[in-house]
């Protein structure tokens, strides 16, 4: 588990080796054109907040999303452009970094800053893990097929379509879900044992997120960025209830 250390020497080592981390991190993902420029702010942002409270731990799962997402989404990029759903070449915005990233930069924040509650420390590889999930499931249907199911009546509908879900669509976000929260596991971000109930609540996020697309945005009641945000919000708390 991670630890604040209240050490002030610590703590500036703590915030140099933060910046230094978050600027590499942030070059890289913008030269990858994973992000746009003001993406990239909004990243440089949440990689900072957590790398200062959860540690290099919560960056290595960081990462682990953004590759996940950065490979998902370049396949199949031109079938997807066809389609009409590919992400921008230019790469993610501030609003759909922060709608995948702001809850576990939230729970990041608050652990920092005198809460050091472990519980905060799964409800960030929770959320984490659940952005990983909802980014895969749908970059990777979209790319393999031409159809999908809305997932409140199973009706047959065009891929891309918002609360639509395929089965390669879903095992691979659910592969996705658990890679991530293995790798905070191992990182020593949470213990061993809770790798199922924090891949169980990013699936659970996941299926939310088709559900909250399906109801709510496809009546433009909530925009794909408000769906992402609260799904990681539900896994967050899914996973600090599944442990109590």
């Amino acid at each position: 588990m991670a630890v604040v250390n209240p050490d002030p020497s610590i703590l500036a080592g703590r915030w140099i080796m933060g910046a230094l981390v978050t600027a590499l991190f942030t070059a890289v993902a913008r030269w990858l054109r994973g992000v746009n420029n003001s993406g990239a702010l909004a990243g440089a942002v949440c990689c900072f907040v957590l790398y200062l409270g959860a540690g290099a731990a919560a960056v290595s799962a960081l990462i682990t999303v953004f590759v996940l997402a950065w490979v998902t989404t370049r396949i199949g990029y031109r079938r997807k452009q066809s389609l009409g759903v590919a992400e921008k070449q230019e790469g993610r915005s501030t609003s759909q970094v922060l709608a995948n990233l702001g809850v576990a930069a939230i729970c990041s924040a608050i652990y920092f800053f005198g809460s050091n509650n472990a519980a905060l420390l799964l409800g960030i590889s929770a959320a984490l893990s659940e952005a990983a999930a909802d980014t895969v499931s749908s970059e990777v249907g979209q790319a393999f097929g031409d159809k999908a199911r809305l997932i409140t009546n199973w009706q047959t509908v065009p891929a891309g379509t918002n609360g639509a879900v395929s089965w390669r669509g879903t095992l691979a976000g659910i592969a996705a879900a658990t890679i991530v929260s293995a790798v905070c596991a191992t990182g020593g971000l949470i213990p061993l044992h809770f790798i199922s109930i924090c891949a169980g609540a990013a699936i659970l996020g996941m299926i939310v997120d088709s559900f909250l697309g399906a109801w709510l945005e496809r009546r433009n009641l909530l925009n794909n960025d408000s769906v992402n945000f609260l799904s990681t919000l539900v896994s967050a708390a899914a996973s600090v209830w599944l442990t109590h």
